[in-house]
């Protein structure tokens, strides 16, 4: 229940039944239990005449019951880092990391040759690292890459260049034909991040996804 709030956000109890594939009753039975337990709560919104609908969302308390590899120590790492060193010595230990991940990244993205099929091995390495990624189309045709989860939101909100730092990663694997815009993202308030994936001039993004 709270993995399918994670993933596609706020959702009605007749929602969340027909995507679990279990029934309604079933559903606000949970519902009330993790109410109770502080880990969802509700807005009801009046979309059309009649009853208004009640959408459940994941709590501060619900959204920690996820992986966030550490964070807390993690930011406390990267503050003492900082007064150690510094903000230069800060800035060489995010681009020595930055330069890690991009070589694991490029070493799984280069044996790929489409745009699609690196953003989507982009995707399940992130899943793999924590981030409940997936990568899809908008309506535009544009590729999506979201990711659902982010495993070091606590360590990004004291330090913002990791999140720089990942947006400058993503464009540097999947290479000079794209260009990478984070148009959703968690720091900002929204529920997720989410990327566009764009070719550049000179650059075709085929439709596969």
């Amino acid at each position: 229940m709270l993995y399918s709030l994670k993933v596609a956000g706020p959702q009605t109890a007749a929602a969340l039944a027909d995507r679990l594939d279990i029934t309604a009753v079933a559903v606000r039975q949970m519902l009330g239990r993790l109410h109770e337990g502080g880990l969802v709560a509700f807005e009801d919104s009046r979309e059309s005449v009649g009853r208004p609908k009640r959408f459940w969302h994941l709590t501060d308390a619900g959204n920690a019951q996820f992986p966030d590899n550490h964070a807390g120590l993690t930011a406390d790492l990267l503050a003492s880092v900082s007064s150690v060193f510094g903000e230069a010595g800060l800035d060489r230990l995010i681009s020595h990391r930055e330069q890690a991940i991009l070589n694991q990244y490029r070493a799984a993205l280069d044996p790929i040759h489409s745009i699609e099929g690196k953003v989507e091995q982009l995707a399940e390495i992130r899943s793999a690292e924590g981030y409940m990624a997936e990568a899809r189309r908008d309506p535009n045709g544009d590729l999506i890459l979201i990711e659902n989860h982010c495993p070091i939101c606590v360590a990004a909100k004291a330090c913002q260049k990791l999140c720089r730092s990942e947006l400058e990663v993503f464009q540097a694997a999947l290479g000079p034909d794209v260009s990478v815009e984070r148009f959703e993202h968690i720091l900002k308030g929204a529920r997720r991040c989410a990327y566009r994936i764009r070719p550049t001039s000179g650059g075709q993004l085929a439709m596969k996804l």
